[in-house]
């Protein structure tokens, strides 16, 4: 006797077997499916049938049939217990095979094939299909209640949860701010880093900053952890406010850039970060410019290398970058791409379009950068009309053009006229080249009133990030985001840590990536076909100084160890300037005694010879030799290294160096220490050999050679 089941939990299932080619024409049936209502019935009905029809014409004991199916009313009602089935369906389950087996039994001594035997078969058939049907209608619905039992729960537990913050914040504002709020939501940040409450200010004329105004008490109040804070942004409209509550300290924890190195666009958003909840800080530069401020040690060279790994992902953007420091920052975008040939490397494209180091080629950049956008005012004027708008529609075709220029704040103020020079031109870039692609990113070294006093700079740089790095001197934050209160630099004392604020949103905390060597090169590699190319008006307007950027000659200084500072100046060559270890790049064996003694009387003689050096002691001065002009190393000459220092600092010629940078040349061969380096400088300079120019981090030495009017400098 077939047992009368049904499967009520049944779901459709595929075929687990696969069909042969003969199979492929007709019905296929599912052996392993499960019984429905209808199915269940006919099987149950066909199976009892069957059996009595078999039963009584072998002459099988009708108990028989009793008997199993006394047994499968036991067994599907341990299963249904264990299944935790609902009492309905335990109790339809074994009268099926109890019912099913009292006919068969009957149908075996009357006879089964008499009409009252099939009307009463069909009858039972029907009923437990109709009952197996409505069972399982009320285990579905029993199963749906238990659901929403277990969502109702949840909500209930997280409702509490809602309903106790809201109820500490509600009291600690207004014991606080002396404002009472009403919470209207409490959103849980999906991070698990904080939360934000959303809450209606009371009538009477009370506005959002109120609270944003006491952020630090907030925070200390509610014992938040250090780098946590609970600030206030404007609500969806003026009579509500949103306050962020930080719980957990993203900003101390290093995040490294994100190995998605997917196309971008200018039009869409650059991430820039991670803001404290966890979510992307993406900047919009189509029609802005933006300032990133730090001192030494914020991260702020970093910060620079995310915003050009930005950039080279985006497929409409070209990076332009000014750095007159040896060109650092834009390095490393350009190294991965050239040969020591000066050609590229399988035809790979750097992850900058044009690097200017010196002042000289940054003034053939802006002036290129200045043509090219007056050129696409007179040459698109067609395609505005087109498009009905007074903006350049940027795209791969027409890209926009990024001025990334490090410390550029910086030569906005400077006092040298020629530096001054260079700032006009980036302020006519900035006021000419909006409406047809052409913005600036500039650096700074702090948030200080000469930074921020140029009118330009704060109407168009309206994306501003500040690094504090815990930094307290030169960081006036409330120049850097007027208008926003409670930020502190305390707040973000870590590296690669500060405040970010963008058009879209307000300023708050966020985390720039740490972005690795390795990862600039996989950038580069991962980028290199994605790069636009100037569009053919714009590439007209640039002409050869854009076209020959590349050039093996202009690209030397980067392929040159000592650097941009010698290129155009008509100086030796590397063959004929001095045989320093210090300024060559491979490793030198360590020198006997010997050695060292005649490596120091050859250089000595080299000195004598190049630069016309008074002689030492017990000799005669050479005919014509000018007894201040000459380079006197006779005091010296029981310290090669000093020796040394001298000698590189005139190298370095009108341009001058730095003392780090003698004590790099030195360190070595000889071991030199910067603090070593500084006082020779310091002795040069009370002496009149060396002059030193400009202050603090910008000082620089130059020997007085170089210096005009000394006469000495051909």
């Amino acid at each position: 006797m077939s047992a009368p089941t049904v499967n009520l939990n049944k779901q459709p299932k595929t075929s687990t077997k696969r069909r042969s080619k003969k199979a492929d024409v007709g019905p296929v049936w599912d052996w392993a499916a499960g019984h429905g209502p209808v199915t269940g019935a006919l099987s149950a009905t066909t199976g009892a049938f069957a059996i009595a029809t078999t039963g009584a014409a072998a002459g099988m004991p009708p108990t028989w049939a009793l008997a199993v199916g006394a047994a499968g009313a036991i067994g599907h009602t341990i299963t249904s217990l264990r299944d935790k089935l609902a009492a309905r369906t335990t109790c339809m389950r074994a009268a099926s095979w109890l019912l099913g087996a009292g006919w068969t039994t009957w149908a075996m001594t009357t006879g089964p094939l008499t009409w009252t035997a099939l009307g009463s078969l069909a009858t039972l058939g029907v009923g437990i299909g109709a009952s197996a049907r409505a069972t399982l209608l009320h285990e579905e619905a029993r199963e749906l209640e238990a659901l929403a039992a277990a969502e109702r729960q949840v909500a209930r537990e997280l409702s509490a949860e809602r309903r106790a913050i809201a109820a500490e914040w509600v009291d600690r504002i207004q014991r606080v701010c002396s404002v009472s709020v009403r919470v209207v939501a409490v959103e849980m940040w999906p991070t698990g880093t904080g939360f934000t409450i959303d809450a209606e200010l009371p009538t009477g004329g009370v506005t959002y900053d109120k609270i944003a105004r006491e952020s630090a008490r907030l925070s200390g109040d509610a014992k938040l952890p250090h780098g946590c804070t609970a600030t206030a942004s404007p609500g969806v409209h003026q009579g509500r406010v949103l306050i962020d509550v930080t719980t957990v300290n993203v900003l101390v924890e290093e995040r490294t850039y994100p190995t998605d190195y997917s196309p971008l666009s200018v039009l869409s958003g650059l991430p820039w970060g991670l803001r404290t909840n966890g979510e992307e800080v993406r900047v919009y530069l189509r029609e802005q410019c933006a300032l990133v401020v730090g001192p030494t040690g914020s991260g702020k060279t970093n910060m620079v290398h995310t915003i050009l790994a930005g950039f080279a992902r985006a497929t409409d953007v070209l990076t332009w970058v000014i750095d007159l420091n040896a060109g650092s920052a834009g390095l490393p975008w350009v190294g991965p791409a050239l040969n020591d040939d000066g050609s590229f490397v399988d035809g790979m494209r750097p992850g900058v379009d044009w690097l200017a180091s010196t002042h000289e080629e940054a003034v053939r950049m802006l002036d290129t950068a200045i043509a090219v956008m007056k050129e696409r005012k007179r040459a698109y004027q067609d395609l505005l009309s087109k498009h009905n708008t007074d903006l350049l529609p940027v795209s791969s075709r027409i890209p926009q053009i990024e001025l990334v220029v490090d410390e550029g704040a910086e030569i906005l103020v400077s006092n040298d006229r020629a530096t001054r020079k260079l700032g006009e031109k980036i302020l006519e870039f900035i006021r000419i080249a909006r409406a047809m692609g052409g913005r600036t990113v500039l650096t700074a070294l702090g948030a200080t009133g000469s930074v921020l006093g140029n009118l330009m700079i704060r109407r168009e740089a309206k994306v501003r990030a500040a690094l504090t790095g815990g930094e307290t001197e030169g960081m006036d934050l409330s120049k850097m985001f007027p208008g926003s209160r409670g930020l502190r630099v305390d707040q973000a004392p870590y590296k690669g840590a500060g405040f970010m604020g963008t058009p879209e949103s307000p300023a708050g905390l966020f985390k720039a990536w740490r972005i690795l060597p390795n990862q600039i090169r996989d950038i580069v590699t991962a980028t290199s076909d994605r790069h636009p190319t100037l569009d053919a008006k714009s590439a007209r307007a640039a002409g050869d100084t854009y076209a020959r950027r590349w050039d093996p000659e202009r690209t030397a200084w980067m392929r040159d160890s000592t650097g941009p500072s010698s290129a155009g100046r008509g100086e030796t060559s590397s063959r004929e300037r001095l045989n320093l270890a210090a300024l060559r790049d491979e490793v030198q064996p360590s020198p006997s005694a010997a050695d060292e003694e005649a490596l120091l009387r050859q250089f000595r003689e080299e000195i004598d010879a190049q630069f016309g050096t008074t002689p030492g002691r017990g000799d005669e001065p050479p005919a014509g030799a000018s007894s201040s002009g000459g380079l006197n190393l006779s005091a010296n000459e029981d310290n090669p290294a000093r020796d040394a220092a001298l000698a590189l600092l005139l190298a370095a010629g009108p341009d001058g160096t730095g003392a780090s940078a003698i004590a790099r040349g030195l360190a070595e061969e000889y071991g030199t220490t910067r603090q070593t380096v500084v006082g020779w400088l310091k002795s040069w300079t009370d002496d009149g050999t060396a002059v030193r120019v400009g202050t603090g981090t910008k000082a620089r030495y130059v020997h007085h050679r170089h210096t005009p009017g000394s006469g000495g400098h051909d």
